[in-house]
């Protein structure tokens, strides 16, 4: 176990340098603040590397299987002898990959951020807070006690908060950082309720204690969770469905999505950070890590998989119509998490019937590297455009042209061509979903198709289009905006690669690869379809996108209002919330509590009042009173001796 104690320091690099630069960043740090929060990120990243070495090549694996690896426990609580809250460690392969991933993502962004944020005012508080989220996201990662989870969970929300708001002084930032905090927290009460029912029934909240006691039907904490009941669901059903509440706020799951598209107020490397590898993954993260009890539950798993497939279809659909393009991407991303819940969701545990456990992670994987590489690259474009909207784009290839061979990388890799790193992921789920369930796979293949069409949708209109009439002053950017996105490019082309089957599943032993050419050929050949039918609307100015969206009528308008969700939320709480709940309860407050408590204070203020003659301080008073006191009590014992 000791060997892997070194992991400790990951985590706890980004919170020095949080502490460093949040006390001491704008007095003393101001101009290197950018450099030491991004070496302290590529220590952390070499670090993960280190680790995924050790553990996958050298002692991970025992008699053919991953094993999970307690590196570190400490008790911090104890509620009793079997239910504590500790804080650990847990080396497995899904945390292992997880390190990976966080790291390299928040590494890019950090030099990213470097050209990007420079001349910022607040150029330092930008890396302290970038330093806290990543040291929140590798300690949720790391958790070994459900309730440690929980703690950085909670964590996560402060951090992206804060990150959102940067730009404190705009109000649509201020709006979207409060509102991403406010749903998310409703979210996360599911979470807590959820964890306090499994620790209940199970009796412990070590994660892989929970997971050994409720995995074996014929152990009395699973007898127990499974018979108790509340309106006609198990309390394993109960826990398990309120877990997945609190990762379907953080991972945008509809309908708690609405916080997602607002985000994009933050500064675009925050974007990136947020929407690729670490926060929106959360919620696909934690249903993972707790699968295994998940797979005991049929309708906790069916829950999973059919909202993951809606948000997929829902955000696929809505992306197609928007015209910011990092609110293409964000709904990008809740369709691509969408992908990775219903990969769950259609799972078994163990051996090949845990292909659709295997496929969401490694779509989690691939998914990273080139989201990032797309937000990175929008990042680059308002960079240089200064606005987020398409229509001040087009023609930008000679201007940028290693942001456009990125860009066009990262729409190969998420269309799912081969043989970039999205296919190899999609076509696992795709295949995954065919054998388990048909309805499921035709919404799959579906929004693959949307995912394209809107892609490369983004693609033409920002560097075709029309030509440019841009005056091209500082360039592309410096080379810390370029290096990022030449790495998560080659990445983007190559992850996909990787023999991710051998290392990632739901028990730890190795899968085949299941990639068949010939059933390829259906969501390729789609994919295709939908990148042809985007060049024909938009690689050139023409009126068929007008004509498009008149065809379509109420429901392109429906689209581009996001079909009125957020209305939707605005309406129960100005109409319903706010003046038949909220007002009944302030008026009880301010009458009822406020003027119970003003009551006894008059009150008390009046008997002071009209006793406080008895403190006169005059002498004689205070001798009559004695010599009163004498009578009564001499008065009062002739009566009892009577």
């Amino acid at each position: 176990m000791s060997n892997y104690l070194y992991l400790a320091f990951i985590p706890l690099l980004p919170l020095a340098t949080f502490v460093l630069l949040g006390l001491f960043g704008r007095k003393y740090f101001a101009k290197t603040a950018g450099m030491i929060g991004t070496a302290s990120l590529l220590t952390s990243t070499l670090l993960s590397f280190v680790a995924a070495k050790q553990y996958f090549f050298e002692d991970g694996k025992i008699n053919g299987a991953y094993q999970k690896i307690i590196a570190f426990k400490y008790t911090w609580l104890e509620f009793s002898p079997n239910v504590s809250i500790d804080m650990g460690i847990i080396v497995d392969p899904i945390s292992v990959m997880m390190l990976i991933v966080v790291t390299s993502v928040s590494l890019m962004v950090h030099i990213f951020s470097l050209g990007y944020m420079k001349g910022e005012a607040r150029f330092a508080t930008y890396y302290a807070f970038l330093s806290l989220f990543t040291f929140s996201m590798l300690g949720l990662i790391l958790s070994s006690n459900i309730f440690q989870v929980y703690m950085f969970w909670e964590l996560v929300g402060v951090s992206s908060f804060l990150l959102i708001g940067y730009y404190f002084d705009k109000p649509s930032a201020v709006a979207a950082s409060k509102k991403a905090f406010i749903v998310t927290r409703f979210a996360d009460l599911g979470f807590l309720i959820g964890i306090l029912i499994l620790g209940f029934y199970g009796g412990t909240m070590d994660i892989s204690l929970l997971i050994e006691k409720l995995t074996v039907t014929s152990s009395p904490a699973f007898i127990n969770i499974t018979t108790a009941s509340f309106l006609g669901a198990s309390m394993l059903t109960w826990g398990l469905t309120l877990i997945f509440i609190g990762g379907a706020g953080k991972s945008a799951m509809f309908p708690l999505h609405i916080w997602l598209p607002d985000a994009m107020e933050g500064p675009t490397p925050v974007s990136a950070l947020i929407h690729a590898a670490t926060m929106v993954v959360a919620g696909v993260y934690l249903v993972a890590r707790l699968f295994p009890v998940y797979s005991m539950d049929e309708t906790a798993l069916t829950i999973v998989t059919y909202v993951g497939a809606f948000s997929a279809l829902l955000a696929a659909i809505i992306a197609c119509t928007q015209t910011d393009i990092k609110r293409v991407l964000a709904y990008s991303t809740m369709s691509q998490i969408g992908y990775m819940m219903f990969a769950l969701g259609i799972s078994k545990n163990g051996g090949e019937n845990g292909l659709g456990y295997m496929a969401s992670m490694f779509h989690l994987f691939t998914h990273a590297f080139f989201k990032s590489l797309l937000f990175l690259g929008a990042g680059s474009v308002i960079h240089m455009v200064h606005s987020n909207e398409m229509k001040d784009m087009g023609g930008l290839r000679k201007l940028m042209p290693v942001t456009h061979i990125a860009f066009l990388i990262a729409c190969l890799a998420i269309a799912g061509i081969p043989p970039f790193a999205g296919f190899f992921s999609k076509e696992e789920i795709l295949l995954a979903a065919f054998h388990a369930n048909k309805l499921i796979y035709g919404i799959a293949l579906f929004t693959a198709a949307l995912t394209s069409f809107y892609m490369f949708r983004l693609y033409f209109s920002i560097f075709w289009s029309k030509e440019s009439t841009l005056h091209n002053n500082h360039g592309e950017g410096p080379w810390t905006m370029k290096l990022p996105l030449i790495i998560l490019a080659i990445c983007a082309a190559g992850v996909g690669f990787v023999p991710f089957s051998q290392f990632v599943t739901s028990d730890g032993i190795a899968l085949a690869t299941h990639i068949d050419l010939l059933f390829s050929i259906a969501p390729v050949g789609l994919t295709v379809v939908a990148i042809l039918l985007a060049a024909s609307f938009y690689k050139n100015q023409n009126n068929k996108p007008e004509k498009a969206a008149l065809a379509f009528g109420g429901f392109y308008t429906a689209a581009h209002k996001k079909f009125y969700v957020d209305e939707v939320y605005l309406f129960m709480t100005k109409k319903i919330i706010f003046p038949l709940i909220g007002q009944p309860i302030a008026w009880a407050d301010k009458n009822i509590v406020d003027g119970f408590m003003l009551g006894l204070a008059n009150t008390t203020a009046k008997i002071s009042a009209s006793i406080k003659a008895l403190q006169s301080g005059k002498v004689q008073n205070y001798a009559l009173f004695f010599f009163g006191g004498v009578l009564a009590l001499s008065i009062l014992f002739i009566y009892i001796w009577k």
